[in-house]
């Protein structure tokens, strides 16, 4: 369970293949772990160790999956940087991490100053652009360019792979502390319920720091496919993207969907080269999904329900029980069965497994699961108990097994695929001086699954306007996290037993109606 040693099969089997496509850009699998060995080779010389933590803050490339491997070749640690963080969130990630060394695009070369003045344990730069290498910054083909291949440094099994930061119950991000193995046989099942034959074309367009996207990536070189890679998602980038390289699988958020099926020029170009189509990270309407099976008629859909924790695939619902008619009908709401590597049970709040159509907390168990948390050993053992892996989530298992999400037990909103943690959100909010109190909820939007929405009190006498509030958040959390409506109120928000505000009952007057309580 060495994810190195996919890419040396890759090579292997499919020498002369190609592994990467991007831009005016393209290389075999024989000459990608050759560039890997020697980019790693780099990475020792500039004093990676073993069990080190690297960063990355780049748009999607070629140079970005040479990265992943390169870093765990040479006996380190990846840490992808979210793209829509801000400074402040990402310098955190890399203090918290310990990230000495730090690979930045064009598109970021000009906010590092604003991450290394909080994160002063960063100590080298990398520039893995195509422009000019600013000043104080290594280049990335000429640092690579210099360097003897280096051996492979057999990190396995239990040995750290990743730290994947997300959102915080707290307030902070937390690091996800993913092994070789869970990586490894989640990305092996994924190969399979992906239906990404040997050889298949996976076109990128979700960012690459996301797990999702990363899932997909893993799995295509366990049968030494070629990666299609585009810069960032747009409905035109997508498309042209299709008609000229032919790929045959993808992965895509509903919200990329959404964008894509109604482009006004979507008719203009030829998607037929698409054969699977997998969607995920969030929920996708009825509506939303007909209409894309309908405009993608070559491709099969797939979706895969999980979370980063997982590694990150624990459901799938296959193509075969995306339909509306016929004995494999009633199956679309769900979110499929377990995959072949993990069990799943429903259990209260005890712990203790509910029978077959209650509701419950959806808890997984698996050489999927996570290692914890990083630096957190007690929210690690709040999350991970006897191995299984309590993800949040509230469903219920049907008969056949099937997953039903019905609500989010988690105070977590899940906003156009990105997971949003109300305490951030209200620890960025709480901060105006205007503000006394906040609550946060997620509300339906058809665009984005949920919205952000903040319920403000404001100190007495004070005065701040729903503009004034979003703009000081912008400053401190990613756009994404930032309130997209805010309501002022002066009454005391509703409060339980223990005075901890009742947000089932703020969520309430939104959410009536509404079969389940996400979207």
């Amino acid at each position: 369970m060495q994810l190195t040693s996919v890419i040396r099969r890759a090579a292997q089997t499919n020498p002369k293949g190609l592994a990467t496509v991007f831009q005016s850009r393209d290389q075999t699998w024989r000459q990608f772990v050759t560039r890997v060995a020697k980019l790693a080779g780099a990475l020792q010389k500039l004093g990676m160790e073993d069990g080190d933590r690297v960063a990355i803050l780049s748009l999607n490339s070629d140079r970005y999956i040479e990265f992943l491997f390169a870093v765990m070749w040479g006996g380190g640690v990846i840490m992808p940087m979210n793209l829509r963080w801000s400074p402040a969130e990402n310098a955190y990630a890399a203090t918290d991490s310990g990230s000495t060394i730090l690979f930045v695009d064009d598109t970021f070369k000009d906010v590092v100053p604003a991450i290394t003045g909080k994160a002063e344990i960063i100590k080298t730069l990398v520039f893995c652009g195509d422009g000019d290498t600013p000043e104080g910054m290594l280049n990335y083909e000429e640092i690579l360019a210099a360097a003897d291949p280096a051996e492979d440094a057999g990190r396995s099994g239990e040995d750290l792979a990743g730290i994947f930061y997300t959102g915080g119950t707290t307030g902070f991000p937390k690091g996800v502390m993913l092994p070789h193995r869970g990586i490894y046989i989640n990305s092996l099942s994924n190969a399979q319920t992906f239906s990404l034959s040997e050889g298949a074309v996976s076109l990128h367009v979700a960012p690459m720091f996301h797990i999702a996207d990363f899932a997909l990536l893993v799995a295509t070189c366990f049968v030494a496919g070629t990666h299609i890679v585009v810069p960032s998602f747009t409905p035109q980038a997508t498309l042209e993207a299709i008609e000229t390289h032919k790929p045959t699988n993808t992965l895509l958020v509903p919200a990329m969907i959404q964008m894509t099926v109604r482009d006004p020029d979507f008719h203009k170009w030829d998607v037929s080269s698409l054969k699977y189509i997998v969607y995920g990270a969030a929920p996708i309407t009825g509506s939303l999904l007909a209409e894309a099976m309908e405009k993608f008629s070559s491709a099969e859909f797939t979706q895969a329900f999980g979370q980063t924790e997982l590694c990150p695939v624990a459901t799938i619902l296959p193509a075969e029980y995306h339909v509306t008619e016929g004995p494999n009908a009633g199956k679309l709401r769900s979110a499929g069965r377990a995959i072949s590597v993990c069990e799943i049970k429903i259990v209260d709040t005890d712990g203790n497994e509910l029978p077959q159509g209650e509701i419950g907390e959806i808890a997984v168990k698996g050489p999927i699961t996570m290692l914890g948390y990083w630096n957190k050993p007690e929210i690690t053992a709040e999350a991970l108990k006897d191995g299984w892996m309590h993800t949040g989530d509230g469903g219920y298992l049907d008969e056949d097994g099937f997953l039903f999400i019905m609500d989010r037990l988690k105070d977590m909103i899940v906003s156009g695929g990105e997971n949003v943690y109300t305490a951030e959100v209200e620890n960025a909010v709480t901060q105006h001086p205007a503000v006394m109190a906040c609550a946060t909820i997620g509300i339906p939007s058809e665009e984005w699954g949920e919205s952000v929405h903040s319920i403000v009190i404001l100190h007495e006498g004070a005065t701040a306007s729903e503009d004034d509030i979003k703009k000081f958040c912008h400053d401190l959390i990613a756009g994404y996290k930032c309130p997209r409506t805010i309501e002022f109120r002066t009454e005391p928000f509703p409060l339980s037993a223990a005075n901890k505000v009742l947000k089932t009952e703020l969520r309430k007057p939104f959410w009536e109606g509404r079969e389940r309580s996400v979207n």
